[in-house]
């Protein structure tokens, strides 16, 4: 008799803890099957600080292989689920068609950037959702500074130098804190650009503070960090359309800029959409016990989960980490209850507070919503990610240390190409969603 096969698709913060779970609690009592298309795990949170060249790449990268024992990698992009096969389809690294028969499936293949139908955006734009967009990034921004250096004319030149990031949330805010620092201190040791005017920052969103979904007081703590280092935050401001030398506000004005990063937010992953099943938003419909109705032998976690929030009747949980990583624990729990181990459980998890990294000691932390700013709020954000992080803890920390104490380096490695990252996740039915 065969064991019983579990598939677990994606493995982001809620399908990393789901494999890590059922690691401990199914090994050598099931088959643990993880489909993903690389062999890391990814920690998105310290991602700004590998394109402002604090942390090296594989800081932030912890292998699947080495830090999940018993379970199967298979490496591969899943873009079908048949729920009455029950086999799921993967496309993997060299082009070849698979498929995995599943006797349990955990979906928890994240999000994806949304793009918004604002004309020239999806050619211009470049997004920030993985490493390498990070790299890019990281790349672009020391081509632009340095290139600043030759040009022609002014305009070049501050078309070269100006930055401008769509999207006050999280990532965006995190992006140009981190961006404004490093572009500042690589301008001042770029010959030709001493005495210039200091690289330009523009944070742009349609709502009418930063940080929109956070508390007021964090929001407020981040406006006043970014404003103090000069970064141009515009609220209540979208893009009209975007150019290859610039952007078009809604307000009539003109950006002369080469860098628009298009941190907007994200939508689920366009398998869940494929797959026939509810939704809600894009996001698969679950019970409190993240199991698909109708198919007692299918759970959804994270993004791709339109999960009931016991803590709030009648809402869904947000998109973050914290509750992606929460629900990856209990889908592991329920899919081992569902083989005879244990007893199922519903999921519930009161927010436990948010952190956010405004690059050097700055930092707005709510712990436990206890309101924290400044180098405090430095210092617990980063003890807060150096316990969320399932491995690299040492690695993180020495080069934390070593950025503290030596000159960072700011070379390009030219390791990704513009169009190796297109933003390209556009989706019909988007078409009427808000701009930004």
């Amino acid at each position: 008799m065969h064991p019983i096969r579990i598939v677990i698709v994606g493995a982001g913060f809620a399908g990393y803890q789901t494999a890590r779970q059922l690691s401990r609690q199914a090994r050598g009592k099931a088959d643990i099957v993880l489909i993903n298309p690389n062999d890391y795990f990814l920690y998105l949170p310290l991602l700004p600080q590998v394109s402002a060249g604090i942390l090296e790449p594989r800081r932030v990268s912890v292998s699947l292989t080495g830090t999940l024992p018993g379970v199967r990698l298979v490496l591969g992009e899943a873009d079908a689920v048949d729920l009455d096969n029950r086999t799921v389809g993967y496309t993997d690294p060299e082009g070849q068609r698979g498929e995995l028969r599943y006797d349990r499936l955990v979906l928890s293949v994240g999000s994806v950037n949304k793009l918004l139908p604002i004309p020239g955006v999806a050619e211009h734009a470049h997004g920030f959702r993985g490493m390498p967009e990070a790299l890019y990034l990281r790349d672009h921004m020391t081509r632009q500074i340095e290139l600043a250096a030759s040009a022609s004319s002014p305009r070049e030149h501050a078309g070269r130098t100006t930055f401008v990031v769509v999207g006050a949330g999280y990532t965006g805010t995190e992006v140009a804190a981190h961006g404004k620092l490093y572009t500042d201190r690589l301008a001042r040791q770029t010959a030709g650009l001493p005495g210039t005017p200091p690289p330009r920052w523009m944070l742009i969103d349609i709502a009418p503070r930063v940080l929109p979904e956070l508390d007021q007081r964090l929001s407020e703590t981040a406006d006043r960090v970014l404003r103090a280092r000069g970064v141009d935050v515009r609220t209540r401001t979208s893009v009209k359309e975007a150019t290859p030398d610039g952007v078009l506000l809604d307000d009539g004005e003109f950006i002369e800029t080469r860098s628009l990063i298009w941190c907007v937010g994200v939508r689920p992953d366009p398998l869940v959409a494929g797959i026939g099943l509810p939704t809600e938003r894009g996001r698969l419909c679950v019970d409190e016990y993240l199991t698909v109705p109708g198919h007692p032998e299918v759970f959804a976690c994270g993004d791709a989960a339109a999960v009931p929030d016991l803590t709030r009747p009648g809402e869904y949980t947000p998109m973050t980490a914290q509750h992606a990583a929460r629900q990856g624990k209990t889908a592991a729990h329920n899919v081992a209850a569902s083989c005879g181990h244990g007893t199922r459980r519903a999921y519930k998890h009161h927010d436990l507070g948010f952190a956010v990294d405004l690059g050097g000691v700055q930092a707005a932390a709510n712990p436990l919503h206890v309101p924290l700013s400044g180098p405090l709020a430095g210092a617990v954000t980063r003890a807060y990610h150096l316990m969320a992080m399932p491995g690299n803890r040492v690695r993180v920390t020495s080069d934390w240390v070593l950025e503290a104490i030596l000159p960072r380096q700011a070379v390009q490695l030219g390791l990704v190409r513009s169009g190796a990252v297109p933003l390209d996740t556009a989706a019909p039915e988007l078409a009427h969603a808000p701009s930004a």
